[in-house]
C-alpha cells in the first residue's frame, strides 16, 4: 500500500501519470507505476516531442514507416498510436476493475486544430475509430472552438479529456457542453448502459496560473502583492471544484444520472511546481478531494510517494480562497486576462512542440535517405 493507493482509497482522488514514452512500455516501468497506485495516463504533443526526439527507441519503427512510403506526419501518428495502444493494454485491468472509472490513456488531436471546430470533431472521431478501445480518452482543447466538438463527441457516446482549461468561465462552458452532449445521447434512445460507458474529465491547469500571476505580482512589487505569490492557482482550482459540485447536482443532473450518466471529473493538470522555492507537492497536497483526478509527472509522483500528505483539502477553505481572489483583484491582477493569455500560450506551446518534432523527423528522414543502414540502400 502506497500513498497513491491511499489517495484513491481514502479520499476518492485518482492519481494518473502525466508522461508516456516507448521505454515505459518496453521496460515495464508503466506497469510498475500501476502497481504503485497510478490509475491512468495522460500525454500531449510536448510529451511525445521529448520522447521521440530524445531517444532512439522509435528509430526502427520510423525507418519502417519511411520504407513503406508513409508521410512524416503519418509516421508520427503511427509512433504515437503504438505507444497509446501499449499503455491502454497496461491500464485495461484498472479500467475493468473500476467499472470504467479509471484506467484511461489520453491522446490529443493535432494542436493545429485548436481553433478549428470541424477539424477537431473529425480528428477526434477518427482517433476513436483508429484506436477502438473503451479506455481511450481523446483530448480536445477547451477553446471556444473546441466546445462544439466536445459536445458532439459526447453525443456520439465517445469519451473525451477536455484540456487546457484555466478560467472558471470557460470551465462552466465545458460543463455545459458535456451535459448537453449527454442529453443528446439520452434523447437518441441510448440505453443507461451505453450512456454509462461515456466518460470525461476536464483538465484544469494549475501551476501555470501561479507562474504568470507571480510574474505580475513581482512587477507590482508592493508588500501586499508579494504576500499573494503562490496562492492564485490553488484558489482558482478550488473555485473550479466548487463549480463542479454546484453543476453536478440539482434536477438537470439528477435526470442525466438516472439515465446512466457519469460526472465529468475535474482533473488537475500542470501540477509540478515551476518555482523551486515552493514545496514540490504543493499542487497535490492542496487539491485532494473526491471525484477528482490529479495527473502528475514522474518526479512529482515520486515526491508525493515520499512525503505527500493524504487529506481532503480541495474544499477546506472556501472563504479564504475567495478572499485570495478578491485581494488579487484589488492589487491589480486581472485573472481573466491571465487565463486568456495562458490558453493562447498553451495552444501555441503544443503546436510548437508538434511542429518541432515533425521538423526533427523530417531531418532524420533526410539523413536516412542520404546514408541508409546496411541492406536498405539502392
Amino acid at each position: 500500500m502506497t500513498t497513491l493507493h491511499e489517495l484513491y482509497d481514502e479520499q476518492g482522488q485518482s492519481p494518473w501519470l502525466d508522461n508516456l514514452r516507448r521505454s515505459f512500455l518496453d521496460s515495464g516501468e508503466l506497469a510498475a507505476w500501476v502497481d504503485k497506485g497510478v490509475r491512468g495516463v495522460t500525454s500531449n504533443p510536448s510529451i511525445f516531442q521529448k520522447a521521440i526526439a530524445g531517444s532512439a527507441d522509435y528509430d526502427e519503427q520510423f525507418a519502417a514507416g519511411l520504407a513503406e512510403g508513409l508521410s512524416i506526419e503519418d509516421i508520427y501518428w503511427a509512433l504515437v498510436v503504438r505507444d497509446i495502444e501499449g499503455a491502454l493494454a497496461v491500464l485495461r485491468p484498472t479500467y475493468d476493475q473500476s467499472d470504467g472509472l479509471d484506467g484511461y490513456v489520453s491522446v490529443e488531436v493535432a494542436p493545429s486544430l485548436a481553433r478549428d471546430t470541424e477539424g477537431t470533431t473529425a480528428a477526434a472521431r477518427d482517433l476513436h475509430l483508429r484506436i477502438d478501445e473503451p479506455n481511450l480518452y481523446v483530448k480536445i482543447p477547451g477553446t471556444a472552438e473546441g466546445l462544439p466538438a466536445i459536445q458532439a463527441m459526447i453525443a456520439e457516446g465517445r469519451s473525451v479529456n477536455v484540456t487546457l482549461l484555466f478560467s472558471l468561465s470557460r470551465y462552466g462552458e465545458v460543463i455545459e457542453a458535456h451535459q448537453a452532449g449527454l442529453e443528446q445521447l439520452v434523447a437518441s434512445g441510448a440505453s443507461p448502459e451505453v450512456v454509462g460507458r461515456v466518460s470525461s474529465v476536464a483538465s484544469f491547469f494549475v501551476s501555470r496560473v501561479d507562474a504568470e500571476v507571480d510574474r505580475r505580482l513581482d512587477a507590482i512589487g508592493s508588500d501586499e502583492a508579494t504576500a499573494l505569490k503562490g496562492r492564485a492557482a490553488v484558489a482558482n482550482a478550488r473555485r473550479a471544484y466548487a463549480l463542479f459540485l454546484e453543476r453536478y447536482s440539482g434536477p438537470r443532473w439528477e435526470a442525466l444520472a438516472a439515465a446512466g450518466a457519469k460526472v465529468q471529473r475535474p482533473l488537475w493538470a500542470s501540477t509540478s511546481t515551476k518555482d523551486p522555492s515552493y514545496p514540490d507537492t504543493l499542487y497535490v497536497d492542496t487539491l485532494i478531494g473526491p471525484d477528482t483526478v490529479n495527473t502528475l509527472p514522474d518526479a512529482t509522483l515520486e515526491a508525493f510517494l515520499d512525503h505527500g500528505t493524504v487529506a481532503r483539502t480541495v474544499d477546506a477553505s472556501a472563504e479564504d480562497d475567495l478572499e485570495v481572489l478578491d485581494r488579487l483583484a484589488r492589487v491589480g491582477i486581472d485573472l481573466g486576462d491571465v487565463t486568456e493569455l495562458l490558453e493562447k500560450e498553451g495552444v501555441a506551446a503544443f503546436e510548437a512542440s508538434y511542429d518541432d518534432l515533425l521538423g526533427t523527423l523530417t531531418e532524420k528522414a533526410e539523413q536516412l535517405r542520404a546514408d541508409p543502414p546496411p541492406g536498405q540502400g539502392s
